[in-house]
Formats: structure tokens, sequence, C-alpha cells
């Protein structure tokens, strides 16, 4: 039989109603006649309880003991599910990720999956039953329970199905596709019928929270078809695959957006103490995430340089900055708050020249100051006052005539 594996995320399980909901789309592809793993994430209330009760105790917590307990609320989720389905009169089991074969590094809350054995899954679908795994954990060589982290649910159901050699991943969201932009805030925004890899990584980057970037590096990595669809209503939902067809030749496909950007600045008394690799090897290395880099060497004054950050990862970039600081060999650091991120996306944009100037020209006319800028092949994107986020990213989708397409 041909399998597939569905995610469904805490948003989606947040009742005993919707959790029944959830629990019949699984049984409808059951009933298709497709093998079904589901992959769940927790109830983001019960990470906050667990979290809240572990700091009764402590501010200063083992990050071991944190993501055991952490690894606990989708342990629940998974199980609740499988109770929802059984009680539907059809066979299912949970497993937790080590359960499932899922294995990681070391890095506890942030940690990587680096393979999956998948035996004890082949073994309950050879059953007939349906699979509910914990999604956002595994387990390291050391037999430590670790958690993924931001993204992690889409992330190992994309893994498991490329393991498992799945015909594809559904991924159940509260939206029912990808759209031009977000449309809760860019009325005349259009769902997309499908969309490439590269582009969906941009957009995925660049502020939708849709899916996580590194479920979409795993999917393009492995060519793994993924359909984000709704887990309220039902979608046909917004296809994930290698090129697809541009509507109307459009160059310009999306507008995505990200508020709480913070510009850190770094100077030095001199160019011969800056080293660029040394700033970002450091931050790597701690698992932060840089994106938008200046640097600026002028005669008569002293180098800095300067990189976008967001808000939730400035604490900890600042802590280990300051804690590097001899070793980097920086004199001072400074930071703008109070930005955001405005970007363009789209792979017409490689084969035709003049898409960020028709861009720039647009936020000029709009009289939003653009403070930094990067560009890629297939994206641009600005740095602006937050205050003005919302009216350039309508501005932008009405300067490429993104309502006009034809999309379903």
């Amino acid at each position: 039989m041909s399998r597939i594996v569905m995610k469904f995320g805490g948003a989606a399980l947040a009742s005993p109603e919707q959790i029944q909901e959830a629990a019949r789309k699984a049984i409808a592809e059951r009933d298709r006649g497709f093998d079904v793993v589901v992959v769940v994430g927790a109830m983001r209330q019960k990470i906050q309880d667990v979290k809240m009760s572990v700091l009764h105790f402590t501010d200063d917590v083992s990050k071991r003991e944190l993501d055991a307990v952490v690894s606990s609320c989708s342990q629940l989720s998974s199980s609740v599910f499988a109770i929802a389905i059984q009680e539907a009169g059809y066979n299912a089991v949970s497993l937790t990720g080590w359960q499932a074969g899922i294995y990681t590094d070391h890095m506890y809350s942030h940690a990587r999956i680096n393979h999956i054995d998948v035996s004890r899954i082949d073994e309950h679908l050879m059953q007939g039953q349906i699979v509910v795994i914990a999604g956002d954990q595994g387990i390291d060589n050391d037999q430590n329970i670790t958690t993924l982290g931001k993204g992690g649910t889409e992330t190992s159901a994309v893994a498991l199905a490329v393991a498992l050699d799945a015909e594809r991943t559904d991924i159940y969201t509260n939206v029912d596709g990808v759209y031009t932009a977000d449309p809760r805030f860019v009325v005349k925004a259009q769902k997309l019928q499908e969309i490439s890899y590269d582009e969906m990584l941009e957009i995925a980057h660049l502020g939708s929270h849709i899916i996580h970037p590194r479920a979409v590096e795993l999917a393009k990595k492995f060519q793994m078809p993924v359909i984000i669809r709704s887990s309220l209503v039902e979608s046909v939902g917004t296809l994930l695959k290698e090129e697809v067809e541009m509507e109307k030749n459009l160059v310009v496909r999306g507008v995505a957006f990200e508020s709480d950007v913070i510009r850190l600045t770094i100077g030095y008394d001199a160019y011969s103490n800056a080293s660029l690799a040394d700033i970002f090897s450091t931050l790597a290395e701690n698992r932060i995430n840089v994106d938008i880099i200046v640097q600026a060497i002028i005669d008569g004054l002293k180098p800095t340089v300067s990189f976008s950050i967001l808000k939730e990862e400035f604490a900890e970039a600042l802590r280990v900055l300051e804690d590097s600081k001899v070793s980097l060999g920086f004199s001072f650091a400074d930071f703008e708050i109070g930005l955001a991120k405005v970007s363009i996306v789209g792979s017409g944009m490689v084969s035709n020249p003049g898409v960020a100037a028709r861009m720039f020209d647009r936020l000029r006319r709009e009289n939003i100051p653009v403070k930094m800028v990067s560009t890629s092949e297939i994206k641009v994107s600005v740095v602006v006052p937050q205050d003005e986020m919302i009216r350039a990213a309508n501005a932008l989708h009405d300067e490429f005539n993104l309502e006009q397409a034809l999309y379903i």
C-alpha cells in the first residue's frame, strides 16, 4: 500500500472536537487505501503549563531535564489522538520519538535529526494500524530525550515521509494554503495552487509561519511532495514541488513580512581587528540565526558590521557576543529596535532585471524609508520601520499585480 504522512500541530489539537476532526481526516485517508502515519505536535498551553511547573523550582533548569519534560506534551497529544481513532473503530498505536526510531544530535531544545530507523513503524503498518507519532522529539546516541525546537513537528513529518518512502506529506495548519501574502493583512491576497520549494523556502525564511524552513529544505533535498492544507475546513491546499507553472508569467509570486526585527551593530577600533568569519561562526555555533549583513569600511571612520536578528534571539546573541568580546576583538555593540522586514519572492526574478529598482521606487513614492537591503536570485528584502510594514506589503502586492493572477 502507498503511504502518506499527515502532520497536525498543537493548534489543530486544542480541543476534543478538533482532535476528533483531525482523527477523522486520518481515518478518511486510511479508507482511501493508504498506510497512514500521523505526526502530532504539543498543545501550546500544555507546554506553557509544564514549563511553569518546572520554573516553580528553579530558573536555571537543566536543558536535559527540560527536554524530557517538554517532550511529554507531544506524547500526550499522540496518545489522545490514537485513542480518538480507536474510539472511532479503527486500529491505532501511539509512539514517542524514540520509539519511532528518530535519532538526533546532542543539542537539547534545538536538536537535528541524524537518521530514522523505521523498522518499528513498518511493523505497525503491516498490522494495519494507523501510527501516531510525537513529532517534535527524538533520542541521541546516549539515549537522552531531545526536542527539535521550532518547526520540529513538520520537520520530523517530512523526515519520516522520506524514510518511509511515502507518496507525500500533508501539513495541516490553520490556513487553507499558501497565499501571495498574508490575507489577514493584505486583503487582495490570492491562494497559490502550487509553489516551488525554493520560493517556499524563501517565504518561510522571510516571515511566513505556515511551514518551517527546515521542513522545506528536507522536502527539496529528497523531492518529497508536500501539501499545505487546512485542519479546519476541506480544501485543496497548496502543493510544494520542484517546478511550477507560472500563473500569467508572474515575476513576483509573493510578498512576505516579519515584525520585531532588530539591527545589531558591532564596531571595531581598527579594520585589522574585524573578522566576519569569527563573528558569524561564533553565532552559528550557538544556533543563532543572522539575516541581512552589512559591513561598512570608510576612511576616517571606525569599521562596523551590522546584521538583522529576530527579537527572540536578541538576548542570547548579546550574551554570546559579550562572552566572546575579547576573542572577537570588537570595541562596542549597538542596536536599533522597532524594525520589520518586507520581501518580494519569485523564481521569475532570475531572468527579469529591474525588479529591485521597481520595488525601491514604489517604496520611495510611498515615503517608506529603507534601512537595510538583502537580495538573492529569487528575493529582495528590505528592513523598514515596523509602523510601515503592512503599508509596504500592500503597496508591493499592488505594484507587482499579484491580485490579478488566477489561482484556486
